[in-house]
């Protein structure tokens, strides 16, 4: 799923008024910065990765030309700069940022171990860079290529915007786009244009996902059905018929969601319902067979259809790293047995793909089913290397890319790409914070 093109040609609306109302400052003198940041600079103003000389030993020039085609490929204002110990750490961000002059994403590795991401908040939702970097970091444990090529495949398809014509003059172009698009009727069109893109992809993005919860729902109801409880029989007693009660009221009120559901964003409410109804189910399954009552687990990660998961084990998706991933019992005796565990697949353009590669669109469904636990914390570590990535690493995700934009860019705003030279403030910036290793990268921080 693109999004609108930010290249010198064609701003969205929105860019192009804020980019008038702030023209005389656009143009303002980069501030200088110590230390090597302006060799950085000038490199990222003509590419988008940069490697100095005395680093090239950690990060050769045949690994950063591929990192390069990966970037350009991807077709996203995601900038990498690989540079030794840096003495101004508290400011290296806001430093390379100001100097280049370009609303993106940065990462820099700095030094023998540290490494930090940060954003503009139109190219990426607030704190997302922060948490990807500082995963990629402790997965790949000080490997440079390894963390810089999994912290684009992580970032890119979180990334606003598309890559920068570094060939054409910004300030030759941008102003006499600006004068026309805002001269008369032009503006009104595009706002109307860019507006019913918009809802024509939030609606398809939504009829995708009704099509996967509404089997989510009657996997529901079957079990629910299958449990054969009767809470008039003489053997239930109160609990257990508060139990099904509970899940019984978790069906209807998932398919009333489901119907009311009017943006992708909504199924995140359905699928929560749908994991307490399970929990409600496997509890009440526990007081009929007089087991002890299960523990408030996340759903089997390999399909939430699976319900509760039962433990954790270790397992590493396609081409990824191995993780701790909670499972059922069938999945995880599977695992144990050197087998595939049965993955829940959803149709895409490109054939069946697990849910968590099936784009940003499945985000609010996996956010219903997982961020309730681990105080948010508990997707990071098991999407490394997955389409949704680290897009779900605070029970605040769905307020962040999704309520204000992040997720299908459902929000008017600038995004990513744009030339916005000096004058910018660091506030702006997603991360808030970019201090060390300990925030996001460098083995640091929690998850």
């Amino acid at each position: 799923m693109r999004t609108l093109a930010r290249r010198s040609r064609g701003a969205g609306p929105l860019a192009l008024v804020a980019a008038l109302l702030g023209v005389l400052l656009l143009f303002a003198p980069a501030a200088s910065a110590a230390g090597g940041l302006s060799d950085a600079a000038a490199a990222l103003k003509k590419g988008q990765v940069y490697v100095a000389p005395t680093m090239q030993d950690r990060f050769s020039q045949a690994q950063a030309d591929a990192l390069t085609k990966k970037i350009e490929k991807a077709d996203k204002p995601i900038f990498v700069a690989v540079v030794p110990e840096a003495a101004n750490k508290a400011t290296i961000g806001t430093d390379l940022r100001t100097l280049v002059g370009i609303d993106g994403v940065y990462a820099v590795w700095h030094g023998d171990n540290d490494f930090l991401a940060y954003s503009d908040r139109g190219a990426m939702s607030a704190g997302a860079a922060g948490r990807i970097a500082g995963a990629v970091h402790r997965a790949d444990k000080g490997d440079i290529n390894a963390t810089l090529n999994d912290f684009v495949d992580q970032a890119a398809p979180q990334t606003k915007g598309t890559g920068v014509n570094h060939s054409t003059s910004i300030a030759w172009v941008i102003i006499p786009v600006l004068l026309v698009a805002l001269a008369g009727a032009g503006v009104f069109f595009l706002f109307r244009r860019a507006k019913k893109r918009k809802e024509e992809q939030a609606r398809a993005e939504l009829e995708q996902l009704r099509r996967v919860v509404d089997e989510d729902i009657t996997a529901f109801g079957v079990e629910l059905e299958r449990l054969d409880f009767n809470p008039s029989a003489s053997d239930a007693d109160d609990a257990q018929r508060t139990d099904y009660g509970h899940a019984l009221d978790s069906y209807e009120k998932s398919k009333r969601l489901m119907t009311e559901a009017k943006r992708p964003e909504d199924v995140k409410q359905v699928t929560e319902t749908i994991e307490d109804g399970r929990f409600q189910l496997a509890t009440l399954a526990a007081r009929r067979a007089k087991r002890p009552l299960p523990e408030r687990r996340p759903p089997c990660f390999m399909d939430p259809r699976h319900g509760p998961s039962v433990k954790d084990v270790d397992w590493a998706p396609a081409g990824g790293s191995p993780r701790a991933v909670p499972v059922c019992q069938a999945d995880a005796d599977r695992v144990a047995a050197g087998l595939d565990p049965a993955v829940r697949t959803v149709d895409t353009e490109h054939g069946p793909q697990p849910y968590w590669n099936a784009g940003p669109a499945y985000a609010p469904y996996a956010g219903g089913y997982y961020s309730g636990f681990g105080g948010g914390g508990l997707l990071p570590g098991l999407l490394v290397g997955t389409m949704l990535g680290s897009m779900m690493s605070s029970p605040a995700y769905a307020a962040a890319p999704m309520m204000e934009g992040g997720h299908g860019g459902y929000q008017d705003q600038y995004e990513g790409g744009d030339f916005t030279g000096a004058d910018f403030n660091a506030s702006d910036f997603s991360g808030g914070d970019w201090g060390g290793g300990d925030d996001f990268g460098g083995g640091g921080g929690d998850w």
